[in-house]
């Protein structure tokens, strides 16, 4: 139903995998999309126009000079709900990353405040490449959506990464950021930490903790089902949404400087992840080896990443704290979200079956800073993740309304 009425242009570059596209556009027509095909000419040596033409809801477009539209670029840029790339090769992503327009299915990218999805194919040499890595960061940084390619059968005969998703995964990923575009949280922009960060004892050992990232993961993905634009710091390599800008780090110090650098605009910063309170005062350059003397292991504290965004908390953003703890699981919540300016804490008793690390399922409270508190029982981490963003989103609505009231 969110595809039915919304106008999708189907763009369609010059890869062996133009021929899934005929089919994207005949799946998207029988949900009721008004299609738009636009091909380049590096497309028609694959596919041709009359294929596309029968199947979409118009003549297919193929160039900027002699298209019957005037202004062909802007007048489809700017009627589109949504614009799907598929294939988009190594080629395109260049030339969309560096802002070349140089044919219309570029230009019309250029001229569309729509939602765009890109579904790369391309061979897995070419899709690991440095510049098409650095060329999906950019444009995952501007908000575009990358339905990333999966492994199987390449053109080439070889097996690999590259191979473009299948129609119906990315008619159905068209129609989650449709969805999503409805969604309580559209346009907002969220920033996710997960994982528990390593603190190097040397090259080889590391103090942790048991934080597997789930929990974070999961709100990153309810977040971005819901509409916001998803930043997710992460020292674990979960599946991310296909629309997050994902940042990788290890340590309190590089997760610190990461969130620090994307907290400025966020709207809802979710700081999810288990931070080692301490670290070795001293890394050292080789691997300890146990027939040794027994090293002392000297401890110093991390920087308190959530103190510095609680400190740095512009007027209506709201920050959400998490605390495992083991006993006086109140106590050690109200106080955290106190002494660092949070709006919200979510707390969760770590020693009880099923809760916290490494678990599937959580049980938490959430402490907010006008004194309630609300309590889920044992639970998926989704659902814990829907009442998170959930009492983020009334707690944001509750912050703009008393800005608004004051003038």
């Amino acid at each position: 139903m969110s595809l039915r009425g919304r106008r999708v242009v189907v763009g369609v570059s010059g890869g062996i995998a133009a021929y899934k596209a005929v089919e994207v556009c005949r799946r998207l027509f029988d949900a009721g999309a008004y299609v738009i095909p636009v091909l380049t000419d590096d497309a028609l040596r694959f596919v041709g126009v009359l294929t596309f033409s029968a199947l979409a809801s118009e003549p297919a477009h193929t160039s900027l000079w002699d298209d019957p539209l005037p202004s062909p670029h802007t007048t489809i840029g700017r009627s589109a709900d949504l614009v799907v790339v598929a294939p988009a090769t190594a080629r395109l992503l260049g030339r969309y990353a560096a802002g070349i327009s140089d044919d219309l299915l570029t230009a019309t990218l250029l001229a569309t405040s729509a939602p765009v999805l890109v579904c790369p194919a391309m061979h897995t040499e070419m899709w690991e490449h440095a510049a098409v890595t650095e060329n999906l960061a950019t444009l995952r940084r501007r908000g575009v959506h990358v339905l990333e390619p999966g492994d199987g059968a390449l053109a080439s005969g070889d097996v690999g990464k590259g191979r473009m998703r299948e129609p119906a995964e990315i008619v159905a990923e068209a129609a989650r950021i449709l969805d999503s575009r409805q969604g309580d949280l559209a346009g907002l922009r969220v920033v996710v930490s997960a994982g528990g960060t390593r603190e190097p004892i040397d090259p080889v050992r590391y103090i942790g903790n048991r934080s597997s990232g789930k929990q974070g993961y999961a709100i990153a993905h309810a977040a971005a089902a819901r509409g916001a634009i998803v930043t997710l710091v992460s020292t674990v390599g979960l599946r991310a949404p296909e629309s997050a800008v994902v940042t990788r780090v290890n340590t309190a110090a590089e997760m610190h400087d990461a969130m620090i650098a994307v907290a400025g605009a966020a709207d809802v910063i979710v700081m999810a992840a288990a931070v080692a309170d301490f670290r070795p005062a001293a890394v050292a350059s080789s691997k300890i080896k146990k027939d040794g003397a027994t090293p002392q292991v000297v401890l110093e504290p991390t920087v308190d990443i959530l103190a510095a965004l609680g400190a740095a908390k512009r007027p209506g953003q709201v920050i959400v704290g998490f605390a495992a703890e083991t006993d006086d699981l109140e106590a050690h919540a109200r106080g955290k979200l106190a002494r660092k300016n949070l709006d919200l804490i979510v707390a969760n008793d770590v020693s009880a079956p099923g809760v916290g690390f490494e678990h599937d399922t959580n049980a938490v409270t959430i402490f907010a800073a006008d004194g309630s508190a609300s309590t889920i029982g044992l639970s998926s981490k989704d659902a814990i993740a829907t009442a998170v963003l959930d009492a983020a989103r009334t707690c944001l609505a509750a912050t703009l309304s008393a800005r608004a009231a004051n003038g």
